[in-house]
C-alpha cells in the first residue's frame, strides 16, 4: 500500500469522551467560571498548588488550609474559586483529563504513522507525567478515587480506547506485525506506560520516568512493529 493510500484513510482518532459525574459535581458546588484575566490566574495558581499537594499528600492529607498556605491566601479566598474541597478535586481532575486532547492533536500534526503516532503520544504523555504538577496530582486523586462512585472519571478506559483505533489503523496500514491483536495490545500498552509511572512515582518521584518508560517501550514496539 503506498504512502499516499495510507494518509488518505487515515482518520484523525480523538479521545473518547470522558464520563464526568456532572450531577454528582454539580452537588458538589463548583463556582461559575470568571472570565476575568487576574481571576483566571488566581484559579491556575490554586489549582496548581492543590495539585501539588495532592501528590505530595494525597486526598486524605490536603486540606484547603493546605492550599491556601501554598498559595499566600486565605481560605476564604481559595473558596470564592472553589467552594468545596470537593469542587478543587474535581477541577484538578478535569485539568488533567484536559491535557490529552490538545497533546494529541499536537503529535497527529507531525504527520507520523498510527504506530509511530502512539509512540510519541506515550513518550510526551511520559514528559507531562514528569513535569507538569497538574498531571501528577490528578494522576494520585486517580488512583485513590476519593469521591462518591461517578463523580471522577473512569481511569485508563479513554486511553485504551484511543490507542485501540490508532494500532487498527497500524494493522490496516501494515505496520503492526501479524497476528497481534489491536485490542490486547493497547491494553498492554496502557497498562505497561502507568504501571511503569506509578512504580516511578513511587520510588524515584518520577524522576527516572522517561529512562524506565524508554525501556518498556523500546521492548514493546519491537513485538508490535511488522
Amino acid at each position: 500500500m503506498s504512502g499516499d493510500t495510507v494518509e488518505h484513510r487515515k482518520s484523525r482518532v480523538a479521545f473518547p469522551a470522558q464520563e464526568r459525574g456532572t450531577d454528582a459535581v454539580a452537588r458538589h458546588g463548583r463556582s461559575p467560571e470568571l472570565r476575568q484575566e487576574r481571576a483566571v490566574q488566581t484559579r491556575m495558581q490554586i489549582l496548581d498548588a492543590a495539585a501539588q499537594i495532592f501528590d505530595e499528600r494525597g486526598y486524605g492529607g490536603t486540606s484547603v488550609k493546605d492550599v491556601a498556605d501554598r498559595v499566600g491566601m486565605t481560605k476564604g479566598a481559595v473558596y470564592f474559586h472553589y467552594p468545596t474541597k470537593e469542587a478543587l478535586t474535581v477541577a484538578v481532575v478535569e485539568a488533567h483529563y484536559d491535557r490529552w486532547p490538545v497533546l494529541l492533536e499536537a503529535v497527529q500534526n507531525e504527520g507520523l504513522g498510527p504506530l509511530d503516532t502512539v509512540v510519541e503520544l506515550l513518550d510526551r504523555t511520559a514528559r507531562a507525567f514528569q513535569g507538569d504538577v497538574v498531571v501528577q496530582g490528578a494522576a494520585r486523586l486517580q488512583m485513590e478515587q476519593p469521591l462518591p462512585e461517578g463523580v471522577l472519571p473512569q481511569p485508563y478506559v479513554g486511553w485504551i480506547s484511543l490507542l485501540e483505533q490508532l494500532l487498527a489503523e497500524a494493522e490496516e496500514a501494515g505496520e503492526l506485525r501479524a497476528g497481534v491483536s489491536p485490542a490486547a495490545a493497547a491494553r498492554t500498552l496502557v497498562s505497561t506506560f502507568f504501571g511503569t509511572q506509578h512504580i516511578s512515582a513511587r520510588l524515584s518521584r518520577r524522576a527516572d520516568l522517561a529512562q524506565r518508560w524508554g525501556e518498556a517501550r523500546d521492548l514493546l514496539v519491537v513485538a508490535l512493529r511488522a
